[in-house]
């Protein structure tokens, strides 16, 4: 019941924050319009804000698409096997995914950490252990968007207490990490379920035009 309510927390805010950027870069695209039609000017930090906020939207519906076997491929032959061996390709697949994500995620944390003044790991492919010395990185800013009050909290620890004009880069490429490390958590739970014979595919392919076909034929008769 616990693993149960803790995977629901998990759905619950991974599909809020999905549901918030895509508010968020409609929001801001739609105001930008105004301005330029309107006023003859511009948001400056709109064409960079829209940028991050759809690299996020990208990356966390990744691991999004992998919950609910969203993911399209070709599954010609794999239609062709009997369901246990469509069973042990599947684990075959999610594991060469996981250690690719595995690998992904190292190297989005390698970059992202300096960023926020943290060691990043050792060894190039392997974490072999975290770096002794580094250069904090914490002072580099985005290009565009200005540095809101309510973060100014941050200056103290992140940036010896000077003033940020515009956000820290660590802010919107904290995604990389995050956005890695919730694809892995989400190939795992795709691998359980492989194993469990509750699917037997990792992708999907004609699955989703019958589902497509069913939204539509709700649409009608609605």
């Amino acid at each position: 019941m616990q693993h149960s309510k803790k995977t629901s927390a998990i759905d619950f805010i991974e599909e809020t924050l999905i549901a918030l950027l895509l508010t968020a870069m409609t929001l801001i695209t739609f105001a930008n319009v105004v301005v330029r039609k309107a006023a003859n000017g511009n948001i400056l930090w709109a064409n960079e804000a829209t940028v991050f906020l759809f690299a996020w939207l990208v990356l966390l519906g990744t691991s999004y698409a992998v919950k609910h076997n969203a993911h399209l491929g070709v599954d010609a032959v794999l239609v062709l096997l009997s369901k246990p061996t469509r069973r042990i390709m599947g684990l075959i697949a999610v594991g060469a995914c996981i250690v690719f994500t595995f690998l992904m995620l190292k190297g989005a944390w390698d970059y992202w950490a300096n960023f926020a003044n943290l060691p990043a790991t050792e060894g190039r492919w392997f974490p072999l252990g975290i770096e002794e010395k580094f250069r904090d990185k914490a002072w580099y800013e985005v290009q565009d968007i200005p540095m809101p009050e309510w973060l100014r909290f941050i200056e103290a620890s992140m940036n010896a207490g000077e003033n940020y004009e515009k956000i820290p880069r660590f802010i919107p490429y904290a995604v990389l990490p995050l956005s890695m490390a919730l694809l892995m958590f989400r190939l795992l739970q795709a691998a359980v379920r492989i194993y469990k014979g509750e699917q037997d595919l990792l992708v999907a392919s004609h699955e989703v035009e019958d589902q497509i076909d069913e939204a539509a034929q709700r649409a009608d008769e609605g």
